[in-house]
């Protein structure tokens, strides 16, 4: 850390704007146990500033499966408990994209994430994702919503980077996560510097780094388990912008027992084979479901105050190269 980064730590590390990741309730919102209206909850209890939230999330109760009453009732509720929404999607292809924006619309969220699932060479994928990029471009440039791209397992950080870049689309950008690089045979901070110009939207957690084979796979743990360099991405990400930080949202999505396999590979070749893959899940436990389910509630209020501790840790740090 050097004294111009200390300086922009103190002056906005109070003030991050921590959401709560629907994620975090994962297993619960899938017996459906936490629904939507109660993460709005949650997050006000904990005094965040707002949620990230999927389309599916909560199966039969899910925004994607409400009515527009409801869709209304969500967004009202949010307003006042004073929380923005993020919704996600987990596709690229222009009907999903439809709907989550709809449903964005219609709860008055601020920004939708997506990420492309696309199986076939890396140039054909890629190609695909461009396509799309430009549909939501000339379709919802005017929608008042902001976009963000995911790394998601797949794409390493300059293949994501470039087709930002090259999308002519100021309402879009990257949103990176914490280790979804992994499995793109990519180291955090690595990945980080290459999508850094592009970043303003986190999801934080943790994972184990799993070798496999001439790639990497990773499982999520609780958020200081794992072998992710914690406080040098938050520090990093804090510190992005100059007149005002670059990122505006961090998502607090902690992942216990998520695994994803390796996607890319030392011999790969410049062409790569990408295969198609499910959205991500994690599989519910066959026995002492009960017990897993109070562990997943523990296990993100644990999250909550672990990032809390971390960030004071790295304000004082700040505060002692400035004396």
């Amino acid at each position: 850390m050097i004294r111009s980064e200390a300086e922009k730590i103190i002056q906005r590390i109070d003030h991050l704007p921590l959401y709560l990741h629907a994620y975090a309730y994962h297993l619960n919102m899938r017996v459906e146990n936490i629904l939507p209206l109660d993460l709005l909850d949650i997050a006000a209890e904990q005094k965040l500033f707002g949620v990230k939230i999927h389309v599916l999330d909560g199966e039969t109760r899910s925004l994607g499966q409400s009515d527009d009453r409801s869709l209304a009732l969500f967004g009202q509720k949010a307003a006042q408990l004073g929380l923005d929404i993020h919704i996600e999607t987990s596709s690229s292809e222009p009907k999903l994209i439809d709907q989550a924006v709809d449903i964005a619309l219609k709860v008055k969220a601020s920004s939708v994430r997506f990420y492309p699932r696309y199986e076939g060479n890396l140039q054909q994928v890629i190609a695909k994702i461009d396509s799309d990029i430009q549909y939501i471009k000339n379709t919802y440039s005017d929608s008042g919503l902001t976009f963000t791209l995911e790394q998601h397992e797949d794409l390493k950080g300059a293949e994501l980077a470039d087709i930002v870049s090259r999308s002519g689309m100021d309402t879009l950008s990257i949103l990176f996560d914490f280790a979804n690089m992994i499995n793109a045979n990519e180291q955090p901070l690595v990945a980080l510097s290459d999508m850094a110009p592009w970043v303003t939207q986190v999801h934080i957690k943790d994972a184990l780094i799993i070798p496999e084979g001439k790639g990497t796979g990773h499982k999520a743990c609780a958020s200081g388990a794992g072998d992710m360099p914690f406080k040098q991405l938050l520090t990093r990400l804090i510190c992005l912008g100059d007149e005002r930080p670059q990122v505006v949202a961090y998502g607090l999505e902690e992942e216990v027992d998520y695994y994803a396999p390796a996607f890319r590979f030392d011999d790969e070749g410049d062409n790569p084979w990408i295969p198609w893959r499910q959205m991500s899940e994690t599989p519910l436990p066959k026995e002492q479901l009960a017990e897993r389910l109070v562990q997943e509630r523990n296990d993100a209020l644990k999250q909550i105050s672990f990032v809390r501790s971390m960030l004071d840790e790295i304000k004082q740090d700040a505060l002692l190269l400035i004396k």
